[in-house]
């Protein structure tokens, strides 16, 4: 996993907002191949399946947050799909509307594989986190636990409740994975 260039995370929040308008407009909107000006390197990562989420903020508050944790996808459309997603489906929020999409400031978390972690090698604000125990699964970013301020024992138990499992369910036979993820914004 290479981080992009600066010039291919600009084409990759061009496509996330280009999508974004899209979605907000009611039209489907299909990326392009990424350019020829860009390294080979950025187009060899932005065609390469990779996990990702898309934040969606408005006067600094949440505004919708969906991602793809599967790896059979290019970057390049899970980003243009999980913004689409992010702007319509987040049941938390009502759809974005054209009238709001120049105020919406994009997030794109570019996620690593998953590998297991133990708690005490978990590292708030480098480490995202996902605890699962049976059909029960949550998932919160690295930038979460630095935007509250949380230690490791608290990402633990917020992403145990995320799960929708008992806070203390990382003692209790849930499976932790970590991972990082490049944030561009």
């Amino acid at each position: 996993m290479l981080p992009l260039s600066n010039a291919g995370r600009d084409w990759l929040l061009v496509v996330a907002r280009e999508a974004l308008t899209a979605a907000a407009r009611g039209r489907s909107y299909h990326p392009p191949q990424a350019p020829s000006h860009l390294p080979p390197a950025d187009r060899d990562e932005l065609e390469r399946p990779r996990a990702a989420f898309v934040t969606l903020h408005q006067d600094g508050d949440l505004r919708g947050c969906i991602g793809h944790t599967a790896t059979d996808t290019p970057l390049r459309v899970v980003v243009a799909e999980m913004t689409s997603a992010a702007a319509l489906e987040d049941s938390r929020f009502p759809p974005v509307t054209p009238a709001e999409v120049p105020g919406v400031e994009l997030e794109i978390s570019v996620l690593s594989p998953f590998f297991p972690i133990s708690p005490g090698q978990i590292v708030p604000g480098v480490h995202g986190l996902v605890v699962q125990r049976g059909l029960c699964r949550g998932l919160l970013l690295p930038q979460v636990a630095t935007a509250y301020n949380w230690n490791a024992e608290q990402l633990l138990e917020e992403t145990c409740r995320k799960a929708g499992l008992p806070p203390e369910a990382w003692k209790h036979g849930a499976s932790l994975q970590g991972f990082t993820a490049e944030l561009i914004k």
